[in-house]
């Protein structure tokens, strides 16, 4: 049983070591521990210090590509390297080493195929009561959209198996969170959740500027994502809502066409209500070309994943 611990590290040089020799090297059920660093592009000397800090693999990226294409470069190459068990924590020393064994137990015990970290935000004193209520309210919101139980839906101290791991592709550019946990809902992949601890961060995050820009960015997210795997759902919504407002209007027309001394006059309501059904029947027919595009992705996927596991295992 091989457990690799994948970091992604941006400019780290000062917290990287310190993560790094936080980590277990021994745990019980596994046989044995190495370290993955994901360099996004670092202008620093964060490779230097990890590698001093014992760190045994290194993804380097000469140019930064973001958070979510460094978590599925990271991934990739631990199925390369033969993990069985991969855990992804951050590089600024936020997340306890000493809770992994406790991350993975779930995987170990087969209960679970992908674990997240709980960091159980309504005690976190550092965080704000704005920034609680957007954690809380965007965690309801994923559990809704997935299916899944996940209390935390932002954390990035996670553990997966390595069956979970080849079936997970992250397409969103901005974090890999959210669309992870829709996946695993989606695809049947059964998820879990552990209380972890979690440390206070000195720095800004580098995701976001600020809570308007993190409800901006996750909602386009999310939206993105929960219409990639239920395209047909979203736009017969859509289009039921239009239609409906469309046939409202013509029936108010004919109503006041039929029913009225002035039954020549709200034509606005005729031309609107047209426009609408029209717009309405449009929307549903998107929905359907999407919803077989969405079959075709699966099959994709399908096909993806077979070569992964013939050319990895």
């Amino acid at each position: 049983m091989k457990l690799i611990i994948q970091i992604p590290a941006l400019n780290e040089e000062k917290t990287i070591a310190k993560t790094i020799s936080d980590l277990p090297r021994k745990i019980k059920g596994v046989d044995k521990v190495e370290v993955l660093i994901i360099n996004d592009g670092s202008e620093d000397r964060t490779v230097e210090v990890a590698r001093e800090a014992g760190a045994d693999y290194v993804v380097n990226f000469d140019t930064r590509q973001g958070l979510a294409r460094i978590f599925q470069a990271g991934l990739d190459a631990c199925l390369q390297l033969g993990a069985d068990i991969i855990v992804n924590t951050d590089a600024d020393n936020q997340y306890e080493g000493q809770d992994i064994p406790k991350l993975i137990q779930p995987i170990l015990d087969g209960e679970a195929q992908i674990v997240v970290g709980d960091r159980q935000i309504k005690g976190m004193k550092h965080f704000s009561p704005v920034k609680k209520l957007l954690q809380l309210m965007g965690s309801w919101v994923v559990r809704q959209l997935s299916n899944t139980t996940v209390t935390d839906a932002t954390s990035g101290f996670r553990a997966y198996s390595r069956k979970a791991a080849m079936q997970i592709n992250v397409v969103t550019e901005f974090t890999y969170t959210l669309e992870t946990i829709i996946q695993a809902g989606k695809k049947r992949i059964s998820i879990s959740h552990v209380p972890i601890r979690a440390r206070k961060v000195a720095r800004k995050s580098r995701l976001f500027k600020n809570n308007y820009s993190y409800i901006k960015r996750s909602i386009t997210s999310l939206i993105r994502i929960y219409t990639m795997y239920e395209p047909l759902k979203i736009f017969f919504y859509i289009g039921a809502f239009l239609g409906a407002l469309g046939a409202f209007l013509l029936l108010r027309f004919l109503w006041f066409y039929f029913f009225t001394s002035s039954g020549h006059g709200h034509v606005q309501s005729l031309l609107f209500g047209i426009a609408f059904v029209i717009v309405g029947i449009q929307i549903f027919l998107i929905g359907l070309v999407s919803d077989l595009i969405a079959s075709n992705r699966k099959l994709i996927e399908k096909v993806l994943l077979r070569l992964k596991s013939e050319r990895l295992n």
